[in-house]
């Protein structure tokens, strides 16, 4: 079972052959370009994991926080163009088409490997739509939080449960998650790209704001010190920072996906190493800014998430509209990330049980005051529902922000944004072991596992003491 779960061939039986229509593997022509692909990629990359910036920042200090951030974006852009290259099979204009990341692991790479690589992928999307969950619900409670406080001239302690908005946010991605294709997300990836921008940009003019006030930038050249913290604590938030910028710069494994929606000509890798260089560039600027600033503004005391650890208090609606733009860039980007995860399992399926028409048929309903028809598979409806409610589960079951964020980071950052990307870059370019090029990247992909391994460390030690405290289902703040 788990063999024919994890090794499926995504590629379907049409008639080859470019045409005004069809492209050379006889889909409909593609009509993605460097700046819709650039869209996907930000609204997957700045995402919650720029309000933990600042906090993450602090734990460094001002030398090792840039430095650290600077090379995670080398490193997320450099692996990224490899793995762009690999979309193609052989010839890197004609070669045969990789339609997923998986497609392209077994292309290169094959066997056990495909298995490893599936599971990796699909458990890391899981934990990424947990994760998102749970900072939607973090900015609802946010805007209700922030009103209380206003309402209550901050006298009134406004202790609310994140159960009911985590709710309320998987209800909306229930509906959205009957969207059928990942081509037909190309508006929500705009939505929720300048979405992204909206609070990124509030979090960084309310961080300016308040260095100007305090006349002065917080913070030291190595970061939080001994004494607001223990030394123990000292260690493990140092590595925890590293997960969190981690995942921060994450999205390697949807990155075929979105390249798969380019068109051609010029080949699609052309396309993607300028949408990720123009992606990373405007995403490593934002980061810079916003968890630069957000530790100027508050030293040693930056707040885990920069808009809902309530640094700021006032302007309330100004925090109110940046919140509101968090919750609407997430309800997208959950979409752009789960819609592989979604596409592969009814394919699975649909290859499993060919005949079986729970599976399979579609019924045509007709969609009010349009001309337009919204095909409806019941299974469909019912797995991606599911899907939608057991993360919503897991993240009633353990809202620790900072925590999740950094063990995701840590998790997905070596084996799907280094390691397969190496190898399987070494795989198609044949490219001779113990050269230097080899050596090189070699080098590079151990010194990532070692990130990844401490950062994941530093992470589980978070959850730790915060499972000492904490009761399932009735979390507040």
């Amino acid at each position: 079972m788990a063999k024919q779960f994890l090794q499926v061939d995504l590629a379907i039986d049409v008639p080859q052959g470019p045409s005004k229509c069809f492209d050379d593997d006889g889909r409909l022509k593609r009509t993605g370009n460097v700046w819709t692909a650039s869209a996907h990629i930000i609204t997957a990359v700045i995402g919650s994991g720029v309000l933990s910036l600042g906090w993450a920042i602090a734990q460094l200090g001002w030398v090792a926080g840039p430095a650290v951030m600077f090379l995670f974006a080398f490193v997320i852009y450099y692996t990224s163009t490899l793995l762009s290259d690999c979309y193609r099979s052989g010839d890197p204009v004609y070669g045969k088409r990789n339609y997923t990341y998986m497609d392209v692991v077994k292309a290169n790479m094959g066997g056990a490997q495909v298995k490893i690589c599936g599971w990796i992928q699909y458990l890391n999307i899981f934990g990424v739509a947990i994760g998102y969950t749970i900072a939607a619900s973090i900015s609802m409670m946010a805007i209700k939080r922030s009103n209380c406080f206003h309402s209550s001239g901050g006298k009134n302690p406004c202790q609310i449960s994140s159960n009911l908005y985590m709710i309320m946010f998987g209800a909306s991605e229930i509906v959205l998650s009957q969207i059928p294709d990942f081509d037909q997300l190309w508006w929500l990836s705009i939505v929720a790209a300048v979405m992204s921008f909206t609070y990124s940009s509030v979090g960084l003019a309310l961080g300016i704001g308040k260095v100007v006030e305090h006349k002065g930038f917080g913070g030291s050249l190595t970061g939080i010190s001994i004494g607001t913290v223990t030394e123990a604590q000292k260690i493990w938030r140092t590595l925890q920072a590293f997960g969190d910028i981690a995942f921060a710069y994450s999205y390697s494994i949807i990155l075929i996906e979105i390249q798969d929606t380019l068109k051609s000509p010029p080949s699609e890798a052309k396309t993607m190493r300028k949408a990720t260089l123009i992606s990373v560039a405007v995403t490593t600027t934002f980061y810079m800014l916003c968890g630069c600033m957000g530790y100027a503004a508050f030293g040693d005391n930056a707040p885990s998430n920069l808009l809902t650890g309530f640094g700021f208090y006032n302007p309330y609606w100004l925090l109110d509209i940046a919140n509101a733009a968090i919750v609407i860039h997430l309800v997208g980007a959950y979409q752009v990330y789960c819609q592989p995860l979604f596409a592969f399992i009814e394919k699975w399926a649909q290859q499993r049980w060919p005949k079986n028409t729970f599976i399979s048929k579609e019924f045509q309903i007709q969609i009010p005051c349009t001309f337009k028809t919204y095909n409806l598979n019941i299974f469909r409806l019912v797995w991606r529902t599911i899907f939608v409610i057991v993360t919503t589960i897991f993240s009633m079951l353990l809202p620790f922000f900072n925590d999740v964020v950094g063990i995701l980071g840590a998790f997905g950052f070596w084996p799907l944004t280094v390691y397969y990307p190496v190898e399987m870059y070494i795989s198609q370019k044949k490219i001779a072991k113990w050269s230097s090029k080899w050596v090189c990247l070699q080098i590079l992909s151990m010194a990532c596992l070692i990130i990844s391994i401490a950062a994941a460390a530093g992470s589980v030690a978070g959850v730790v003491l915060d499972l000492k405290v904490y009761r399932p289902f009735q979390s507040g703040y």
